[in-house]
Formats: structure tokens, C-alpha cells, sequence
């Protein structure tokens, strides 16, 4: 087992897939058939070169100083080059706003995508959410049917796409939710492989903990590709490649698979209370 900050400054809700950050501002863009996923206009992409310098220069290495950010598994991208180069699916838990900049900064100078809660293009974030990446997912048939044509041109055309299983951030939350199938679903469609990824924490020394309040340090564990088991009946592949998948990124966050609270498919979901919540303080430090 590794450490596990137990903080209840975050309001985790009852569903294992549900949101808790609120979206202060909705900018009504539809994101339907005319919605361009990818934005391939000049001045976009001019933008994105620019926010991407930035990120190199100044936000990934702060990361690093935020987070307390160590990436293990690098060797695994770099003897699967090749590989990655034809079009990738990755997965991993969700538990800090920063964790997609952790990603970027690991696998660089690869430029992934990330498909993203609709809300937060539609928020106040929304503008740099889509320079890094960010692909909304629609509520609606039209913007489905171009949605997934998108991702499919993406992975066809040698893209990185990321994906988090567990449908929502939770942050500095310990065990590893229930995965939605949306990703092992992909995968075996377009039968490209999954990088597992996962973080896990470290326990904060005295500035960290007590000047900037964080409940502890973060490491960006780098599995090796999972593909999907061909000896089994098409309909039996999506459970196993996203058991699969789920025990690994349990394995790489420090947790015995037969260990986690949760199952690995979600299936309406509940979250479970696994620690007595009155021995911790609103700051997830144990009262004397």
C-alpha cells in the first residue's frame, strides 16, 4: 500500500463518476454536428504553438514544483516508439486539476488529445481547456456521430488520446474508482493498444503539508501498452480489457487489485467511506 492522504477538503459525491467542481459560467456552444472537435483554423493553431511554449518554458517545470511531481516508466514510451507512433489510447485515475499537464509533460514532445466533460469547454476555462487538447463529448446524436469520426481520424492518423475511465477528477482521492468501458470500447474498434497510467502520492514534507496545505506529493507511474485478448468473443473483450486495464493502474498506483474497494466496471457506482471519518481532520490530518 502506498500513502494515502485521506483529506476530506474535497466533497466526493455519492456517484463514483460524478463531478463536484461547479462550472460558474456556461457559454451555450452546441456541441453538435457543426462543432469542429479539432480545430484545424489557422489562428487556432497559431494559439496552440503558443500555449504549448509556454507550457515547455514555465508551466511544466513549475509542475514539477507544484506537485512535487516525479514521473516513473519513462522506458516504457521510449521501447514502444514505434508503437505509439501508429495511434494510442491512454488511462489513468483523475485526481488533481494539474494531472493532464503531468501527462503532457511525461510523454513529450507528444501533443495528446483528452477527451473532456462538455461543461468545462462551456465554462470559464473553455478557451485554454481546447488549446490543450481538450475534446468535448456530446449530448446529442449529430454531435456523437462527428465526435466519434473525429477520434477514430485521430488514432488512424497516429494520435495520442487520453482518457479518464473514471468519468470525473476526484481530488487526492486514494483508491481507484470503477472504469467506464468508453475506452476499452475504442480500443478494440479501432484495435489500437492502452497505456495504463497512474498516479500515486507521496506523503508531503513540513512545507508542503503545512505552508501550501497540500495532502501529499504526486508520482505519474508509466505502464506498458495492454491490447485486447483476440481468443476471446467479441463480446467478452471490452470486460477484459477493461478489467485488465483497471488491476494495472491499480498495480502502478501502489494498490493490490484484490485489495481496491471498487469493482472495475462501473455500473452506477457508489462511493464507499473506507476510513472512519471522524479520526481525520477537515485537513485529512489525524486528530490527536
Amino acid at each position: 500500500m502506498g500513502f494515502d492522504p485521506k483529506t476530506k477538503k474535497y466533497p466526493y459525491p455519492k456517484d463514483t463518476s460524478e463531478h463536484y467542481l461547479k462550472i460558474k459560467k456556461n457559454r451555450n456552444i452546441k456541441f453538435d454536428s457543426n462543432y469542429p472537435f479539432v480545430n484545424t483554423k489557422k489562428s487556432f493553431r497559431f494559439l496552440r504553438f503558443l500555449v504549448r511554449i509556454v507550457l515547455v518554458i514555465i508551466v511544466f517545470p513549475y509542475s514539477r514544483l507544484y506537485l512535487g511531481l516525479k514521473i516513473k516508466g519513462k522506458k516504457n514510451l521510449k521501447e514502444n516508439k514505434a508503437l505509439i507512433k501508429q495511434g494510442v489510447i491512454s488511462v489513468s485515475n483523475h485526481i488533481h486539476m494539474w494531472d493532464y499537464i503531468s501527462i503532457m509533460k511525461a510523454i513529450k514532445p507528444i501533443k495528446p488529445y483528452t477527451i473532456v466533460w462538455d461543461k468545462n469547454v462551456n465554462g470559464e476555462s473553455g478557451n485554454l481547456v481546447r488549446l490543450v487538447g481538450g475534446i468535448p463529448i456530446p449530448n446529442n446524436v449529430g454531435g456523437k456521430i462527428k465526435f466519434f469520426k473525429t477520434i477514430n481520424e485521430l488514432l488512424n492518423t497516429g494520435h495520442w488520446i487520453h482518457i479518464y475511465a473514471e468519468g470525473s477528477m476526484w481530488e487526492y482521492y486514494y483508491p481507484i474508482r470503477p472504469f467506464k468501458d468508453g475506452a476499452a470500447a475504442l480500443a478494440i474498434k479501432m484495435n489500437k493498444p492502452i497505456i495504463p497510467m497512474a498516479f500515486s502520492y507521496r506523503e508531503p514534507g513540513w512545507i508542503r503539508r503545512k505552508i501550501f496545505k497540500q495532502p501529499a506529493a504526486l508520482t505519474l507511474n508509466i505502464g506498458k501498452p495492454i491490447f485486447k485478448n483476440n481468443e476471446l468473443e467479441y463480446t467478452l473483450q471490452k470486460d477484459d480489457l477493461t478489467k485488465r486495464v483497471h488491476d494495472e493502474v491499480c498495480i502502478l498506483a501502489g494498490i493490490n487489485p484484490e485489495e481496491n474497494i471498487y469493482s472495475p466496471y462501473y455500473n452506477n457506482s457508489e462511493r464507499i467511506d473506507y476510513y472512519e471519518l471522524e479520526e481525520y481532520n477537515i485537513n485529512g490530518e489525524k486528530n490527536e
